[in-house]
């Protein structure tokens, strides 16, 4: 394939090639589907981590004490204050940035493999049992990541995850 070829193709035609193809050849269908959720889910971690930094950046431009105008949230304190150098900021985007993508990566991953191990546990099934378990393993696993843990969000976050993953599974039975 030449370059006059890509160059006609959309990001919808690239997508479309795929057909359901994986993106991985790790040997197993387990691995492939954990990788493969990993990345496509950490790339929409990063991006939502940028936007968000970008839309405070932004606002924290608009915000001036004198006229009284305020927009957001003043509290936010990801990103330097004024005199602070641009290589600070940059460094707390992209620690945000990558702190997110893990975060979101280790979600579906962990979501991916649970299902794709119940479903070969229970013969082939995949019901709302399955999505249960597997949304309370995930909001576990993502909430040991957050920066102080305790028992309380560990048990939150895993019976969010579960009733969520449990809706969504009963309303796609439904549609």
């Amino acid at each position: 394939m030449n370059m006059n070829d890509m160059d006609g193709r959309s990001i919808i035609e690239e997508i479309k090639r795929f057909n359901g193809e994986s993106f991985f050849d790790l040997g197993h269908p387990l691995l492939n589907g954990v990788a493969e959720s990993f990345v496509k889910a950490a790339g929409i971690g990063a991006v939502q981590a940028v936007s968000r930094e970008a839309y405070y950046t932004t606002i924290e431009g608009f915000n001036d004490e004198e006229s009284g105008v305020e927009f957001g949230n003043k509290k936010r304190g990801r990103l330097p204050r004024r005199g602070e150098s641009h290589g600070k900021s940059l460094e707390a985007l992209v620690k945000t940035a990558g702190k997110e993508s893990f975060q979101w990566g280790l979600g579906a991953g962990v979501y991916s493999g649970v299902t794709y191990g119940l479903k070969e546990a229970r013969g082939g099934t995949h019901d709302w049992k399955n999505a249960a378990i597997a949304g309370a393993l995930t909001g576990a696993s993502v909430a040991l990541t957050h920066d102080e843990p305790n028992n309380d969000s560990i048990v939150q976050s895993a019976i969010t995850g579960a009733a969520l993953s449990t809706v969504v599974s009963i309303l796609n039975k439904m549609f």
